[in-house]
């Protein structure tokens, strides 16, 4: 996955500007964004503080890490599954 230009941070502050009262349009013509990129940040990071989005980022990465855990485990169950097939 591509890497952001913009930290959570950083994305929290460009919606809270737009929500403090400038126009969509020139906040996205600001920073160089463009109004879909806006709007996609605004359903993910909406309403959030800057410390919610460090907890959902770490929350992501453990959920990333229990889910390459869960796949080895089943890889090693199959395997030797596979072999007691054989005898």
């Amino acid at each position: 996955m591509k890497k952001s230009r913009f930290t959570e941070e950083q994305i929290i502050a460009i919606l809270r500007e737009q929500e403090a009262g400038s126009a969509t349009a020139e906040v996205c013509r600001r920073h160089g964004i463009s109004e879909q990129t806006f709007y996609r940040w605004k359903a993910r990071y909406g309403g959030m503080t800057p410390s919610d989005a460090q907890k959902l980022k770490g929350m992501e990465d453990e959920n990333r890490r229990l889910k390459k855990l869960l796949a080895e485990a089943m890889l090693d169950v199959s395997a030797l599954k596979d072999i007691l097939g054989k005898n």
